[in-house]
């Protein structure tokens, strides 16, 4: 599946996000920026055979593409976020009126600790599909929340881990870039390549067994420079970038890294490669 091109109004940006800006880069993101996951979603789910039987636990679930995707195969799904816009899209995509199966959805705002108690576990499949692997740190936490929400899980069930591929697959990682040359003075967050160990360090943290992995081309498509502008910052990857300069600083380098990628008819095209580890619970 190709991500789709669409169009989008820019809309203005400050150094820092009111609420209503917040609101609507979270909306960028589901709106622009989430679909481009979906070969890496449907890649998993068809790999793993994902149905009726699969009890799937989604950490970090954003605005619910990947566990919209999951339900409508038949599987009786978890999401958990802590950030509330996107969750709150993810619950608008989840309601009745929208034709999702709800009965087969539940949504908490949280970690995995927020659904210890509920009567839908335990799970046999849990997934993160936020990838790792292109800003400092972003891999610190995901072993520690993977280990809590492994206690709710079966004994031999599946976790999936995801995480950007080699730099030199990825055209995005020199847009990427960009955020790793704004951020150098406060020595933190900012880009960095992805590491090959990467997935296995995490699953070693969390004290799972790695049960083997795949590689997905994602190539993330735009309409145009805006729609670029505002999908890539919608993922919090420039958050960084934005506090150390400042919000036009950050977007008019960002359009100067994507000129390279886009085409004559204005879109933006550029080709990248994910990564996924299968891991089991001991």
């Amino acid at each position: 599946m190709t991500p789709t091109l669409v169009q989008h109004r820019p809309h203005a940006s400050s150094t820092s996000p009111s609420p209503a800006e917040t609101c609507a880069r979270a909306r960028d993101w589901a709106e622009i920026q989430e679909r481009m996951l979906v070969p890496l979603y449907e890649a998993v789910y068809e790999r793993l055979e994902v149905g009726s039987g699969t009890r799937l636990l989604g950490l970090d679930c954003g605005s619910g593409l990947a566990l919209l995707i999951a339900a409508g195969r038949g599987a009786r799904v978890t999401g958990v976020d802590t950030d509330r816009e996107r969750l709150a899209l993810a619950r608008e995509r989840m309601a009745p009126e929208a034709g999702a199966p709800a009965r087969d959805v539940e949504l908490t705002e949280g970690d995995a600790a927020a659904v210890a108690d509920a009567e839908r576990g335990p799970y046999n499949l849990i997934t993160a599909f936020q990838p790792i692997g292109c800003a400092a740190g972003d891999s610190e936490g995901l072993g520690p929340a993977v280990a809590a929400a492994v206690e709710l899980a079966e004994r031999g069930s599946v976790v999936v881990l995801t995480g950007w591929g080699p730099p030199e697959r990825c055209a995005t990682s020199g847009v990427l870039r960009v955020a790793g040359r704004l951020t150098e003075r406060l020595r933190t967050g900012g880009w960095r390549p992805a590491l090959r160990d990467d997935l296995e360090d995490v699953a070693a943290q969390a004290g799972l067994k790695p049960d083997g992995s795949g590689r997905v081309a994602c190539p993330f498509g735009y309409a145009d420079m805006e729609s670029a502008v505002r999908g890539l910052l919608s993922t919090g990857l420039y958050a960084a970038a934005v506090r150390a300069t400042d919000q036009l600083q950050v977007e008019k380098e960002i359009r100067e890294a994507l000129h390279a990628h886009r085409r004559r008819d204005g879109t933006v095209w550029m080709p990248n490669v994910f990564r996924y580890l299968i891991a089991r619970t001991r």
